[in-house]
């Protein structure tokens, strides 16, 4: 398990800022060491452990890029077309052991390795055939053109895929192209997730008249595992200090992670805080941001903690931003800054300095073609319609009071955020 000292987080400010808390998060928590061995085809979502140097260049042998005949350089039409005999055929996967003859062509398909001495190859839609059956080819092409030389993707002994790097489709195809079968990656963040209060009834459980369903723990069990994190059940834990805390304590030494939802306000009931603090040591974040500024992040025995607003908008908010770059700073993964893309807002909109916000929105495009985003129509962190309804988050910074609209904005996919 990866072990924080208990001031780790500490931090005097009275208001921590995004940026401030994602910084704190990537600078001071320790990658867990342990690594597996996986193979290939389960190696997608996980973080490499070593540095994956090509043990082969790719392409492995200079190739043809299309469907055509492969020419000599020397022998390439300058200011007329010339008329060449055809000298060979050679297919994908076939062998090319023979050198053209000088003033010869060879029929080639895409793919297929290049005969020793040729080093150009015409389109097939660029030739012709001639009454006597020879290969009419075109002046002007460039010596070279249409040849994929060996190496020209990657070179053999290139740093291909890097330590920290959070493996996706495409770098698993890369790892296949290299002839790898198996994979050495960060073991799965352990993760303990609790919901808390009285007022929560798990699916399938009887509810109270006065109770909600639990849904807020499934969606971050969702996140968790999108992240490639090993997550644990661990229900609903009732609002009762003590008993609060047997429940974290149990799970700290076993978890690389603990979150929990709900009861980290400073109403009389939320009794999250108390609890961290009776086994371990908690600094209650109030961050600068909306909807989820209840954040709470603490340790206990070594294991970081971290609790998040019982509002669903809010608690989805502040793990995208909180819960995400700590998963990622503890399985050691190469930094994934979020990067709005610029969109047009449809909408208007007013916000306090000083705080970042989020704002729930769908993308339509406008009459001239561009892409708009459209505000939910009603505002409230309970109100789990505006994330099934919209497409993302507009982020709106610090230094921003009002949106018009016209106005250019940053929009986050929910595709993107995990």
């Amino acid at each position: 398990m990866a072990q924080l000292s208990d001031d780790c987080f500490a931090f005097g400010g009275p208001m921590m800022s995004v940026d401030e808390a994602v910084g704190l998060i990537t600078t001071r928590v320790n990658a867990i060491a342990d690594i597996e061995t996986v193979a290939l085809i389960d190696a997608d979502g996980r973080v490499l452990a070593h540095d994956i140097a090509a043990p082969l260049p790719l392409p492995p042998f200079t190739n043809s890029a299309v469907d055509g005949y492969a020419v000599r350089n020397a022998d390439l039409p300058e200011s007329a077309e010339r008329a060449f005999p055809l000298d060979g055929r050679i297919q994908a996967g076939g062998l090319a052991q023979a050198p053209i003859k000088a003033g010869h062509t060879a029929r080639i398909f895409t793919g297929a390795p290049m005969p020793p001495d040729a080093e150009t190859v015409f389109m097939q839609e660029d030739v012709r055939l001639d009454e006597a059956g020879r290969i009419v080819l075109p002046p002007g092409l460039k010596p070279g053109a249409n040849v994929r030389p060996a190496g020209e993707d990657i070179p053999q002994g290139h740093v291909a895929l890097r330590a920290g790097q959070r493996l996706r489709p495409q770098h698993v195809a890369l790892a296949a192209a290299f002839g790898l079968t198996r994979l050495d990656v960060v073991r799965r963040i352990r993760v303990a997730v609790f919901s808390t209060g009285d007022e929560l009834a798990s699916p399938g459980e009887p509810r109270a008249a006065s109770q909600l369903f639990d849904s807020n723990r499934f969606m971050l069990m969702a996140m968790l595992r999108r992240l490639g994190c090993e997550v644990s059940d661990l229900g609903i834990l009732r609002d009762e200090r003590n008993a609060l805390a047997d429940g974290l304590k149990q799970v700290a030494g076993s978890h690389d992670l603990i979150l929990t939802t709900g009861g980290v306000s400073t109403g009389e009931e939320d009794h999250v805080k108390a609890a961290v603090e009776s086994i371990g040591s908690l600094v209650l974040w109030r961050m600068a941001i909306k909807p989820g500024r209840p954040v709470a992040m603490g340790i206990i025995g070594g294991t970081p903690l971290i609790g998040l607003p019982g509002n669903p908008v809010a608690s989805f908010v502040t793990f995208v931003h909180v819960v995400r770059p700590t998963v990622l700073a503890l399985a050691g993964s190469l930094p994934e800054p979020l990067l709005p893309i610029p969109v047009r807002a449809a909408f208007t909109y007013k916000k306090k300095i000083g705080r970042r916000e989020y704002v729930r929105s769908s993308l339509r495009r406008g009459e001239d073609g561009a892409l708009e985003a459209v505000k939910f129509p009603r505002e409230g962190a309970g109100l789990l319609s505006s994330l099934v309804e919209t497409d993302g988050l507009i982020e709106l910074g610090d230094d921003i009071t009002r949106v018009e609209p016209g106005q250019s904005v940053g929009f986050l996919s929910y595709a993107d955020l995990l």
